[in-house]
C-alpha cells in the first residue's frame, strides 16, 4: 500500500490497546509498509536494541487468544503460528529506521500522524469528561442543599402543628 492512498481508519481500525498502551501488530505494519511478516520480524531481530520493551513486545498466548476472539479479522490458522509482536508508537518510528525504504518512511509518518490525532483525541475527550464530572458534582451538592432545605422545611411544618395555640395577649372588647 501506499502511504498516499492509506485512509486514517485504516490505519485506526489496525491499532489495539493493549497492556494499556496503543499498539500495532507485526503482521498489520507489515501489510501496510508492504513486506512480508517474516521480513519484517527478521529486520526487528536483528535490530533488537532498537527495540526496548516499551517500543515492542511479544504477545502473551493468552493475549493474542483475546485478540482473536474480539477481532474477526484474525481467525485461526490464518496467521503465524508464532506470537506476534506488538510496536508502540516509538516502535513505529523505529520500524521505518530498520526497514530503511523511503515508503516505510512515508508509511510510519502516516502512522504516527495518527496516532498523534488519537492522543488530542483522548485528550480532548477525557477533558469533556472532567467537565461533566464537575457539573455533576455541582448538582449533586445542589441536590444536597435542597433536602436539607426541604428537611428544615417539614421540620418547621410539623413544629407548627404540633404546638398549642397561642394565647392572644393585648386587649379584647367585650363580645369577641
Amino acid at each position: 500500500m501506499e502511504s498516499q492512498i492509506i485512509p486514517d481508519e485504516i490505519i485506526m481500525s489496525k491499532i489495539f490497546y493493549i497492556r494499556e498502551q496503543k499498539v500495532m501488530l507485526d503482521s498489520d505494519l507489515a501489510e501496510l509498509y508492504g513486506v512480508e511478516t517474516k521480513r519484517l520480524k527478521e529486520q526487528v531481530k536483528r535490530n533488537i536494541n532498537r527495540f526496548p520493551e516499551h517500543f515492542m513486545f511479544e504477545l502473551s498466548r493468552q493475549e493474542n487468544e483475546l485478540l482473536r476472539s474480539q477481532n474477526a479479522t484474525l481467525k485461526k490458522g490464518e496467521h503465524s503460528k508464532y506470537l506476534p509482536f506488538v510496536f508502540t508508537e516509538h516502535g513505529v518510528l523505529m520500524l521505518s529506521n530498520v526497514l530503511k525504504s523511503e515508503s516505510a518512511v512515508q508509511v510510519s509518518i502516516r502512522i504516527i500522524d495518527v496516532f498523534v490525532r488519537l492522543r488530542k483525541v483522548y485528550a480532548e475527550q477525557t477533558e469533556v469528561w472532567l467537565a461533566i464530572e464537575k457539573i455533576k458534582s455541582k448538582l449533586d451538592n445542589q441536590d444536597k442543599n435542597m433536602e436539607i432545605v426541604f428537611r428544615y422545611l417539614d421540620e418547621l411544618i410539623d413544629k407548627k402543628d404540633n404546638q398549642p395555640p397561642r394565647k392572644t395577649i393585648g386587649f379584647k372588647p367585650d363580645g369577641f
